[in-house]
């Protein structure tokens, strides 16, 4: 199972999935616009409802319904299921309420997976969202680069993700402050990386 955001919800991709023997979870949003209007008009309120889930943590409460419909004639290749996830977001603190609808395809047939897994996938895929790419767009502000030469956006995406990478690696979970705390020291980055010790010595093996 592959997993994808609307970025990779594309022919060429799934086409190239399915004929190694993967399947997808991809989703759909409105950068194709004549699929997300498909999907997006099934008769979700007619449709049963496959999982709910209600959480707490981070100081808000969070309720998440799946619901998926089988679809044959989708203009996706393999496509056999859409889905619909609706989450409500509760903040502790200020009580704001936050609904958010993400519509979804699966090349899995109906009875190949259940609800539950359909939607630990999902989640799946969310936390990496948050930890990587929600990380490098609101800390690093990688949407507001001007670096946009020939190999150069891929070059600085590979450091920004080397810099989570090690940060994370060394427990941190505020990448903002890891990233401020290595700014007030060179010797801090080179230390992460292995390649100074206490004192500041640089050394390669």
């Amino acid at each position: 199972m592959v997993t994808a955001d609307a970025l990779h919800t594309q022919h060429d991709h799934a086409t190239y999935l399915r004929e190694r023997g993967a399947h997808y979870l991809a989703i759909v949003k409105k950068n194709h616009p004549a699929l997300y209007a498909r999907v997006r008009q099934l008769p979700w309120r007619d449709i049963a409802l496959d999982h709910y889930q209600r959480t707490r943590a981070h100081h808000r409460m969070e309720i998440r319904r799946l619901k998926t419909a089988a679809f044959t004639h989708l203009d996706y290749p393999d496509a056999a299921q859409a889905l619909q996830v609706v989450r409500w977001r509760r903040e502790s603190g200020t009580g704001k309420l936050t609904i958010a609808r993400v519509y979804l395809m699966t090349s899995l047939k109906p009875g190949e997976a259940t609800g539950e897994q359909l939607a630990a996938w999902i989640r799946g895929h969310w936390s990496i969202e948050n930890l990587l790419h929600h990380v490098r767009d609101r800390t690093f502000r990688e949407d507001d680069s001007k670096v946009r030469t020939a190999h150069l956006p891929r070059t600085m995406a590979s450091l920004r993700n080397l810099a989570l990478g090690v940060h994370r690696q060394d427990g941190r979970t505020n990448i903002a402050a890891a990233l401020r705390h290595t700014a007030r020291d060179y010797k801090r980055p080179l230390t992460a990386l292995g390649l100074a010790g206490r004192k500041g010595s640089i050394g390669f093996a």
